[in-house]
C-alpha cells in the first residue's frame, strides 16, 4: 500500500481538462474521494482549493490530504499532505510541498519555482539535500497540473486514440514526460446517480509499480467542472480504486443523468 496515496494524486493530474475560455473551478472547491486498496475500503483523499499570495503575486493554494481510517489504519497508517501554489492568471507553479508518512515511509519535499530565472530548487528536508533544475519548457508540479489541464485543453480537440502530453517536476528524480490517451465517453453509476464521463488511459512504464503499460483507467465528468469521478489502477501488488465520495463549492452544475 506504500505510495498508494501518491499514486492517487498523480493520477488526478491526468484526469482533467477543460475549455480555455471558461474556468473550470473557483476558490472553495472541495473534493473527497473514497479509496479502495484490495479489500481495504476505509481510506480517503481530499483536494481543497483556496487563495493566497506569494511575493505579491495572487495565487491559488490547493491542499491535498490522504488518510487511512478505521480498520485500515490499524496495520498501515497513512498521513499524506500535498500543497501547491500556482498563478491565478497563467497557472504556473510557484511552490510545491509534499510531506508524507506511509507506514513509516516518509518524505518531506519542497520545490520553489523561479520563473524569471527559469530555475527550480527542490529541497529534500529529510536528507538536507537540494537539487536544481532548469525550466526550459512550460512545467507543472503534481497538483498544479491538475488545475492547469482543466483550464487549458479543449475537449472537442481530443481524438479517440490520441494522447495529450505534459511535463512535470515531481521529486528528486527530475522532470518527467507523461502521455494521456483519450478513449472516448462512458456512463458510470455513482453514489450520486449516473454520470457521463470522458475516459482516459495514461501510458506508464511497467515493471516498477504498474502491472502493465496500460493498466490505468480514469473517468472525468463530461461537464464544465471536469472533476475525476473514478480512478482505477492495476498494480504489481494488487489494485487501487478511488471514487468521488463528496464535493462542495463547484463552479458549475454537477450534471447527473436522470432516468
Amino acid at each position: 500500500m506504500k505510495n498508494a496515496f501518491t499514486l492517487f494524486f498523480l493520477l488526478t493530474v491526468f484526469s482533467s481538462y477543460s475549455q480555455q475560455s471558461k474556468s473550470a473551478f473557483q476558490p472553495g472547491e472541495w473534493l473527497k474521494f473514497r479509496m479502495h486498496y484490495g479489500f481495504l475500503n476505509a481510506s480517503y483523499a481530499t483536494l481543497h482549493l483556496k487563495t493566497a499570495n506569494i511575493d505579491g503575486i495572487p495565487v491559488y493554494h490547493v491542499v491535498g490530504k490522504g488518510r487511512t481510517t478505521g480498520f485500515a489504519s490499524v496495520f498501515f497508517k497513512v498521513d499524506d499532505t500535498y500543497e501547491s501554489y500556482f498563478g491565478k492568471e497563467d497557472g504556473r507553479p510557484y511552490k510545491f510541498i509534499r510531506k508524507i508518512d506511509e507506514g513509516g515511509y516518509t518524505k518531506d519535499i519542497e520545490i520553489n519555482f523561479d520563473h524569471k530565472e527559469d530555475k527550480a530548487v527542490l529541497y529534500d528536508k529529510k536528507h538536507n539535500k537540494k537539487y536544481k533544475f532548469e525550466l526550459k519548457d512550460s512545467i507543472q508540479d503534481l497538483l498544479s497540473a491538475f488545475y492547469y489541464l482543466r483550464n487549458n485543453y479543449e475537449p472537442s480537440d481530443l481524438v479517440v486514440g490520441e494522447a495529450i502530453k505534459l511535463k512535470m517536476l515531481y521529486d528528486d528524480d527530475g522532470i518527467f514526460n507523461f502521455k494521456l490517451k483519450y478513449l472516448g465517453t462512458e456512463i458510470l453509476k455513482t453514489k450520486f446517480g449516473k454520470v457521463e464521463c470522458y475516459k482516459f488511459r495514461p501510458l506508464v512504464q511497467s515493471g516498477r509499480v504498474f502491472k502493465e503499460r496500460e493498466s490505468l483507467s480514469l473517468w472525468v465528468s463530461a461537464d464544465d467542472n471536469r472533476i475525476p469521478i473514478r480512478i482505477q489502477a492495476d498494480l504489481a501488488v494488487g489494485s487501487i480504486k478511488a471514487d468521488l465520495d463528496g464535493y462542495n463549492g463547484l463552479k458549475h452544475q454537477f450534471k447527473i443523468i436522470m432516468d
